[in-house]
């Protein structure tokens, strides 16, 4: 792991030594976390600074710098406090297939309640042990199926994909709106003009329901996704 990302794991997975002198802190990185995290749900992840953050807590920039060396570190632990650890269940409810489809449904919630986390979790990065903790819910759902370690771990990928891409159309449609039917509509208008040069896509169009909708879009994909994984897994069988 790379010097660049030593203060990023020792803020995410300690240490966390207590000073042995000096004040008494009056601030903790969840406080400091949680802070971020209102402001970033209220505005977008582009409004959050150190400096916006240390006014929320009632505390100067540089006593947050005691805590926190700067905003890259400062996103890192709050999208670990946004997003983990995975809810806690006495033992795993039904089969692989109901235990990730509930996997998903709860990440769905994490993203919609948290969508500026969709922009701080782009790339290679350090993850923290609660954002881990999703990780290791939707590998050990799959112990026991065939499946390798790898292919278990390309599963989990798809599936936060599909969450990803149902919560990225979503923020773009707005609070009030739905992205299926404001395509729907376009497509419509764009098909009056054109239809003749498009006939499958015009038909297409022309049984989809009104209910027809994000749900829609998203149990469409989540069950697809899950049904890839049970032919395969039923081929590991053979």
């Amino acid at each position: 792991m790379g010097g660049e990302h030593t203060e990023v794991v020792r803020l995410l997975w300690g240490p966390h030594p207590k000073p042995a002198r000096g004040p008494r802190p009056t601030l903790d990185l969840y406080r400091i976390a949680r802070a971020g995290i209102e402001i970033a749900d209220s505005e977008g992840l582009a409004d959050v600074s150190m400096q916006r953050v240390a006014a929320q807590l009632g505390v100067t920039k540089m006593a947050l710098y005691r805590y926190v060396p700067g905003k890259a570190e400062l996103v890192a632990l709050m999208v670990d406090a946004a997003i983990g650890p995975y809810p806690a269940a006495p033992a795993p409810r039904g089969g692989w297939r109901e235990q990730l489809e509930e996997w998903a449904r709860q990440l769905l919630t994490v993203f919609r309640q948290h969508s500026w986390a969709l922009d701080a979790t782009v790339g290679p990065r350090i993850m923290g042990p609660g954002e881990l903790s999703w990780l290791e819910r939707a590998v050990s759902a799959l112990d026991g199926t065939g499946l390798s370690g790898a292919e278990r771990m390309d599963a989990a990928v798809l599936l936060v994909g599909h969450v990803r891409a149902i919560t990225q159309q979503a923020r773009a449609a707005g609070p009030a709106g739905n992205p299926e039917a404001q395509l729907g509509a376009i497509l419509d208008d764009l098909m009056q003009a054109h239809g003749e040069r498009f006939p499958a896509l015009t038909a297409a169009l022309a049984s989809a329901t009104q209910s027809d909708g994000q749900d829609q879009a998203w149990d469409f994909g989540l069950q697809r996704i899950l049904d890839g994984l049970a032919s395969l897994i039923g081929q590991r069988a053979r």
